[in-house]
């Protein structure tokens, strides 16, 4: 048995460049902090050579695709910019599907999954990619059931991912997968970040959805949302403070916000609520008083249809703990 668990990242021109050093520089830290099987982390490429990124930097060349052998822990494609001209190019998706064949999973970030799928190894599976490319992705593969609304989905051995920073929540999964909670939140802890969202959390917040800014009826509504979640904001109470009919308000959130205004709402106070429950230490049924819930059932099945999880288990998740194992190189660490 291998004394490392091998991961091949697979780059190509355009590739986005976050996409490959969040998954490397977590697995790197995860070494740091003792994994053990520890991760070998290598880049691969279509004769080894260098790429250059949609940012405009270049990724030194690793090892050439075409000659890779052995058994991989981990084969991973990344997304970018370069993810159709990648999924249309036979030479690399051949490797890939040669390289999935020996590897123990497979995983793809962002449009990593356009690969994935000219591949074939989507087939008949449950997968995510990035919001804005989701719909062309299920355009092109009918036979994967894409859904855009979680940040990650697992199905069997095959892991996708949304776009960019979901490479790290990706990464934290497979770290916590083969070593542990306790080394995940080590690891994130490290990198300033969180521990891993849950995998059924909402690709887009509502925060960072907001309507165009010619629309400035339903712009300045949803303000006032989410500056008030405690207040009455029915339709009829909204209509009202805009001006307008509770019909028209409804046709305004429908072509400006996708949604009505009772479901907005609802996303307002349920992410405000999130806020509450991990930075206070309020008992949930003052957190839904809070936030504009009529009980705290409400606000419970309100958490479970946005994140998948309760926010009693979001509370629960702990705060990342101080490593118990200095890293090896830590005077090379700010």
């Amino acid at each position: 048995m291998d004394s490392s668990r091998r991961v091949l990242i697979v780059a190509y021109d355009n590739a986005q460049i976050l996409d490959i050093a969040s998954p490397s520089s977590a697995l790197d830290i995860a070494n740091w902090f003792g994994a053990s099987p520890p991760y070998s982390i290598e880049l691969g490429t279509l004769g080894g050579r260098a790429t250059r990124s949609s940012a405009g930097i270049w990724v030194g060349g690793g090892q050439d695709l075409e000659t890779v052998g052995g058994f991989l822990d981990t084969l991973l494609v990344v997304g970018g910019l370069g993810c159709e001209g990648a999924a249309a190019d036979e030479r690399l998706l051949a490797q890939v599907r040669r390289l999935a064949e020996n590897s123990r999973r497979v995983a793809s970030v962002c449009t990593g999954a356009y690969v994935l799928a000219a591949a074939g190894l989507l087939d008949d599976r449950r997968a995510t990619t990035h919001w804005r490319w989701g719909e062309r992705l299920a355009e092109r593969h009918p036979s994967v059931a894409v859904d855009v609304d979680p940040i990650r989905i697992r199905d069997g051995n095959v892991y996708t991912s949304a776009g960019v920073t979901s490479a790290l929540d990706l990464t934290l999964e497979l770290i916590e997968d083969d070593h542990g909670p306790t080394l995940a939140r080590a690891v994130a802890r490290e990198l300033v970040t969180q521990v891993h969202r849950p995998a059924d959390q909402a690709q887009i917040s509502l925060y960072l959805s907001a309507p165009p800014p010619e629309d400035r009826l339903v712009r300045d509504l949803m303000g006032y949302v989410v500056g008030h979640v405690a207040e009455d904001l029915s339709p009829s109470a909204l209509a009202a403070r805009a001006g307008v009919s509770v019909r028209h308000l409804t046709r305004l959130f429908g072509a400006h916000l996708a949604t009505t205004p009772a479901r907005a709402v609802r996303v307002a106070r349920t992410e405000a609520a999130a806020q509450l429950v991990r930075n206070s230490g309020l008992p949930m049924a003052a957190i839904a008083r809070r936030c504009g819930f009529g009980s705290a059932e409400t606000m419970r099945q309100a958490f479970l249809d946005r994140y998948g999880v309760t926010g009693d288990t979001l509370r629960r998740m702990p705060d990342m703990p101080a490593p118990r194992v200095a890293p090896r190189h830590e005077t090379l660490v700010p």
